[in-house]
């Protein structure tokens, strides 16, 4: 699988009980051929509104290295260990 089709999703739900969720996988361009992107972006939204977003350093064929990453970033969420 490539994280260009298929992004990950991950969901946490936030100590004081909003959802967030994880989205790691190749970003829409409407100017580039998804097929020719490289960058994979990582995406926290916390009620459906965008709390953080970044490029990550994994390349589109890293699905499982994005599903640790989105993983422990829930955990970390959830935990109150990282702050929304």
């Amino acid at each position: 699988m490539s994280l260009r089709g298929n992004a990950v999703e991950e969901r946490a739900e936030l100590p004081d009980g909003r959802e967030a969720t994880i989205r790691i996988g190749v970003p829409d361009d409407e100017y580039i051929a998804r097929r020719d992107l490289d960058t994979v972006a990582l995406e926290v939204r916390i009620d459906g509104r965008v709390a953080a977003a970044l490029n990550t350093t994994l390349a589109p064929e890293q699905d499982s290295e994005a599903r640790s990453l989105a993983r422990e970033i829930a955990d970390g969420l959830e935990s109150g260990r990282f702050e929304p």
